[in-house]
């Protein structure tokens, strides 16, 4: 069978990382929802959940290494008892001029989290927010029974308190995922859609939206086994490769760091275990050199990401 990584060779492509300017930490896996194209396999009964301990390695890794971007996801990051404090220290350090925060929204309407949107906003974190369609049955099918008008309830309060105005600093995205077994389409089409249809029907507004291709991983996985139509998707996705989007790809300029501070090429990666292919693949005892100009681990997951417009944490590659 010809791999991700042959295709990649036929094309001449020397693909190592390059200038490291995000660290996405993923706090832990559990998470108050159960969406059923999450590749963490995320939900309530997860248990796995970053120390400080950890979080207290990573801050020294950002400040030695001068990381700008720091990306915090889950399951639900609000989860972890420590993100406050973490999210206090990392504003402290000089070098990172960007902090974004991936959140289910729903979880930001529990009693128990709901200061945590204020809080987001005083320490003006970047909001990353899942919403994979416009439409209630669509999301309702993705993520569970009501969780659509949770999350208008959740944009709704974000907006009063400044996040997704056109000119303002505090920046809220949407994260759009196919609902079935089939490429996002166009990115700023799909944004445009969106936009006009939640401020007309909804009165809400955010500042991008991001397609990000479904991975052939986790529930999503299962689901397709299910459904029988899982080589059907393998080979929509290899049909696709589009080698434009090879310098873009998002594991040549981020490294993506577990709830134990084990290191892998990108978010993916970790959901399958895939850590980095060094002796000591652990943030408390890397160094950025020990990974520049590292090749990348690929297997057939990763034609997702190279599949038509390209796929990343921050959306379509054509639009990078």
């Amino acid at each position: 069978m010809t791999t991700c990584f042959d295709k990649i060779k036929d094309f001449n492509k020397n693909l190592k990382r390059k200038s490291i300017s995000t660290l996405q930490i993923n706090v832990g896996y559990k998470c108050n929802l159960t969406c059923e194209h999450c590749h963490f396999q995320a939900g309530p009964e997860r248990t796995e959940e970053m120390s400080w301990a950890v979080m207290q390695d990573i801050l020294k890794f950002v400040r030695e290494n001068s990381i700008s971007n720091i990306d915090i996801t889950g399951g639900a990051p609000e989860l972890n008892p420590f993100i406050k404090d973490f999210i206090k220290q990392l504003k402290l350090i000089n070098s990172v001029k960007n902090i974004n925060l991936r959140t289910n929204l729903v979880i930001l309407n529990s009693p128990e989290y709901s200061e945590l949107a204020e809080f987001f906003a005083e320490n003006k974190i970047e909001l990353t927010a899942s919403l994979p369609c416009y439409l209630e049955k669509n999301v309702d099918k993705q993520r569970g029974h009501e969780v659509f008008k949770s999350s208008v309830k959740a944009i709704k309060k974000l907006n009063l308190l400044g996040y997704g105005q056109k000119n303002a600093s505090l920046k809220l995205n949407l994260v759009y995922n196919p609902g079935s077994a089939k490429l996002p389409p166009d990115q700023q089409e799909l944004e445009k859609a969106y936009k006009q249809y939640l401020e007309s029907e909804y009165d809400m507004v955010f500042n991008k939206l991001y397609t990000i291709t479904n991975l052939p991983i986790g529930r999503f996985k299962d689901d397709l086994t299910q459904k029988n139509s899982i080589n059907a998707y393998k080979t929509l996705l290899k049909s696709n490769f589009n080698p434009c989007n090879l310098d873009n790809l998002m594991c040549l300029y981020q490294l993506s760091v577990d709830w134990q501070g084990r290191i892998y090429d990108c978010d993916f990666n970790q959901a399958l275990g895939l850590i980095i292919g060094i002796a000591k693949p652990c943030i408390d005892k890397v160094k950025l050199a020990d990974v520049q100009d590292l090749p990348v681990i690929f297997y057939e997951h990763c034609y997702a990401c190279c599949a038509g417009s390209g796929s990343s944490c921050v959306g379509s590659l054509t639009y990078r």
